[in-house]
């Protein structure tokens, strides 16, 4: 549509609308200039992990050496290798809905089987221990917690965390704590590790991230993670047969985003705020909408639901598909519809994007929703 010359208002983008900082593409260009173009060793050149322990040390009082880390093609690429080391047929990978949409598929890819438990917005999006602790069996291999989520941009609490590190003890399955969104947090909210209560959850727990979101380096693609030693070089195995090493050139600005200047993530978090703030306020002005007010990431999670059954300008809305189908044909705005995230009541928008074009887009939604 957009090359059509249509005029659409974006909401779909699951990344920064800010620029890589210049710190960091200059780091890139001393890579290129000085050569380091060649292979690297699979699991990350050693710079690079060196810094990513200083900063699990610095920002998540964790404590690591350079043969549990391991750097990835991204978070995504990550956590697609713990499941391939750690799954084999039979086990079972809990984890919550809304989910992140490659959680599942993921799972399947390794073998395993999904076991997907609702989580309402009354408890935040976010799993008790106790529906944990109700669906563990024998077959249990893994807890994928995502703190803050895509798509809710909702976090867990300390207590919930710390008793859900109990029950992996207890049980014996592995932690997989995605922490993209790590440095996004609203209000004073805390970022708290899952595995930082205490070297018994530590010992069961990968850590996840990656300097997508952060720094806005989505395209370059670099993940990484600290975990169980033997898993991490089972991972390298698997990372040495499929992709080899991640980008050399993109692993050099890795290095100077993690261990550079921290300055432009706290002006990307500042804006992130405001807009959020924005994107909440438009939506509480518009009747049958309701969502929990996101506390990190960028994204807001409405429930629709109000509205199905509906038929407006001759489009019928029963589902998040109809509804983003009918807001994309109908008032030029794009969002992503729930039902890929095991949550069809739900759409995700990205407020990712500048308060100009929030504003544009809630007022073609507010139009086409209510006239």
């Amino acid at each position: 549509m957009i090359a059509d010359g249509l005029d659409v208002v974006k909401f779909g983008a699951g990344e920064p609308d800010f620029d890589t900082p210049d710190h960091i593409k200059d780091a890139a260009v001393e890579a290129l200039n000085q050569g380091l173009t060649k292979y690297t060793p699979v699991s990350g050149i050693v710079g690079l992990k060196e810094a990513i322990v200083d900063k699990f040390q610095r920002d998540n009082s964790l404590s690591y050496d350079q043969g549990q880390v391991i750097v990835s093609c991204g978070a995504k690429h990550t956590i697609y290798n713990i499941l391939q080391a750690i799954c084999n047929p039979g086990d079972e990978v809990i984890f919550a809905a809304p989910y992140w949409v490659s959680y599942i598929e993921m799972v399947k890819l390794a073998d395993a089987t999904p076991i997907v438990l609702q989580a309402t917005p009354e408890q935040n999006f976010c799993l008790t221990p106790s529906q944990i602790e109700a669906a563990v069996t024998a077959n249990t291999k893994a807890v994928i917690i995502g703190s803050p989520s895509n798509p809710t941009g909702t976090t867990y609490d300390a207590n919930s965390l710390r008793q859900i590190g109990e029950l992996a003890v207890k049980n014996q399955f592995y932690l997989i704590s995605d922490e993209i969104y790590e440095a996004l947090l609203y209000d004073g909210v805390q970022h708290q590790s899952l595995a930082s209560f205490g070297e018994k959850v530590k010992a069961i727990t990968f850590v996840v991230n990656g300097v997508s979101k952060a720094y806005s380096m989505t395209g370059w693609r670099i993940g990484y993670t600290a975990g169980p030693e033997d898993a991490i070089k089972a991972m390298s195995k698997i990372q040495s047969h499929s992709t080899s090493n991640p980008t050399s050139i993109a692993q050099s600005a890795a290095l100077a985003a993690i261990s550079g200047p921290q300055e432009p993530v706290a002006e990307m978090l500042n804006a992130f705020q405001k807009r959020r703030n924005l994107i909440c306020q438009r939506f509480d002005d518009i009747d049958g909408v309701e969502y929990v007010k996101p506390q990190g990431a960028f994204y807001l999670f409405p429930d629709f639901s109000a509205h199905y059954g509906r038929t407006i300008n001759g489009y019928s809305i029963n589902s998040s598909q109809d509804l983003a189908t009918y807001l994309l044909d109908d008032a030029k705005v794009g969002a992503v519809p729930g039902d890929g995230f095991g949550a069809d009541n739900h759409m995700r928008f990205s407020f990712a994007t500048s308060e100009t074009e929030i504003n544009r887009g809630l007022d073609r939604i507010e139009k086409a929703l209510i006239g």
